[in-house]
């Protein structure tokens, strides 16, 4: 009686559902709205949950409250300043908290940084404010402008080879190494010279998980700034570590505390706990922030003035960063972190115990896991570390399996983030499950596809991340 589906329909018991979804052209009438949803859901449905996907970096749980403050925004375009004041003042409010918890020197009132979409679009804004930076000096020193470089390790995120194409800058990589698993400061400075506009200085470096040594790298560059009368500075991609130092490792010194680190960047949709589409970008000082960077409209009702290579934009991240910073506190921050990092420790520590694998550092800065197969075995196994991902995708697990940047790509490992939502309980099924895929892996009869193009030394191919952690 109600085939074509209304509001006392079962949504299986309507004529869409015997229909494909449409792939082409939009459907000739409408869907009523429980149909539209149900084929909208089973599109999805054979994905992995979430909270099981451990290879990405972004957030994939928050409290009902944060969901349903988010939810509630989620018509709400934050550039719309004029119809949406106290969203720019609590956007305003987040970059305070996060530039303070930075050790900001900057005394005005509202310091100096811009809302992003995520860490890679902050990446490209702390980027493009040194590049700008950099063509003033050249310009006042009457010299030429027109070959800009950056360094940076080869454990870079992909935004980084983004921001060298689409602004024709050269991007100079320092390798990584079993001897250099982070940036290698001395190779570092050998790459830098008047057309340097900055050193990129990674804390959470995600082929890696590890920390490059941002207060070594300043004490380096004062030194050469000094002999050589350049004037390179530092940009600090805290993609991962923005989120982890201030709580777990206050005494450490990596932001504004240094003197040539004069911007930072961050992911809010990673540690900073708030769903995928946020990130933030701070300067030390306004004065570092090229004013010619900030763009003025008065097509929405009055002036609107903002930083950023995107304008339109959700307001429900704002709304749960704020959220997030009421709800938790600095005492609650520190305990999600501090309960992540341990059950990163954990994780560790049994796969150490495993004898297949082998960490690749001893060091865990971050929650972050990375290991690798023991060469021995590597070189009698029947398999490798890509057949164990697809073995734990069976049980709903995704934990990726990568190989390293260039000079060591012959290197693969496994990577795992420990984040918010990833309890001690689930990291025991999680080893559990390994040990149960490498037994079934052990006893295989014949190589896998991919041990043989090992054998044959098929070149693997690198991976680039973007900051969600997926491969490019």
């Amino acid at each position: 009686m109600y085939r074509m589906g209304d509001a006392k329909s079962e949504a299986f018991g309507t004529n869409a559902m015997l229909q494909p979804a449409p792939v082409e052209k939009i459907p000739q009438g409408p869907t009523i709205p429980s149909v539209a949803y149900q084929m909208v859901k089973d599109e999805t449905y054979a994905q992995i949950e979430p909270r099981l996907n451990l290879g990405t970096f972004v957030t994939t749980y928050m409290d009902d409250y944060a969901t349903k403050l988010m939810n509630e925004a989620i018509n709400v375009n934050y550039i719309d300043e004029t119809e949406y004041p106290r969203v720019a003042v609590m956007c305003q409010k987040c970059i305070n908290i996060v530039a303070n918890l930075w050790n900001t020197p900057e005394q005005n009132k509202w310091k100096a940084g811009a809302l992003a979409i995520g860490s890679s679009e902050a990446c490209m804004l702390g980027g493009i404010a040194a590049w700008k930076r950099w063509i003033e000096r050249r310009k006042k020193a009457g010299k030429p402008y027109d070959k800009p470089n950056f360094v940076i390790s080869a454990g870079y995120q992909v935004v980084w080879e983004k921001f060298a194409t689409l602004w024709n800058i050269e991007m100079r990589q320092v390798p990584l190494s079993t001897e250099h698993v982070t940036l290698d400061i001395e190779q570092a400075l050998k790459m830098c010279d008047e057309n340097t506009i900055c050193v990129v200085a990674i804390q959470g470096v995600t082929w890696t998980g590890l920390n490059d040594d941002v207060e070594a790298l300043d004490a380096a560059l004062e030194k050469y700034n000094k002999e050589t009368g350049n004037e390179v500075c530092i940009h600090v991609d805290a993609a991962t570590g923005g989120y982890i130092l201030p709580f777990l490792f206050p005494e450490k010194k990596w932001d504004f505390r240094l003197k040539w680190v004069l911007s930072i960047s961050t992911s809010g949709h990673k540690f900073g706990l708030v769903y995928p589409g946020l990130g933030w970008v701070v300067w030390k000082d306004k004065k570092y922030l090229p004013s010619d960077m900030s763009f003025t409209v008065d097509y929405l009702g009055a002036e609107v003035t903002q930083v950023g290579l995107n304008y339109s934009r959700p307001a429900a991240q704002i709304l749960g960063q704020y959220y997030q910073f009421i709800r938790l506190g600095f005492e609650g921050y520190k305990e999600v972190q501090y309960n992540s990092l341990q059950i990163a420790l954990y994780l560790h520590d049994q796969i150490a115990k495993m004898p297949e694998f082998v960490n690749y550092s001893d060091e865990v800065p971050n929650p972050i896991v990375v290991w690798r197969m023991k060469p021995e075995v590597q070189k009698s196994a029947k398999w490798t570390l890509y057949d164990l991902q697809d073995k734990l995708a069976q049980h709903g697990w995704m934990v990726p399996a990568y190989a390293m940047p260039v000079n060591i790509e012959n290197m693969v490992v496994m990577r795992v983030l420990c984040k918010q939502g990833f309890s001690r309980d689930m990291c025991d099924q999680l080893i559990n499950d390994i040990k149960s895929a490498v037994e079934e892996l052990n006893a295989l009869e014949y190589p896998t596809t991919t041990r043989i193009a090992m054998e044959k030394n098929v070149p693997l191919k690198r991976k680039s991340f973007n900051h969600t952690g997926s491969k490019k």
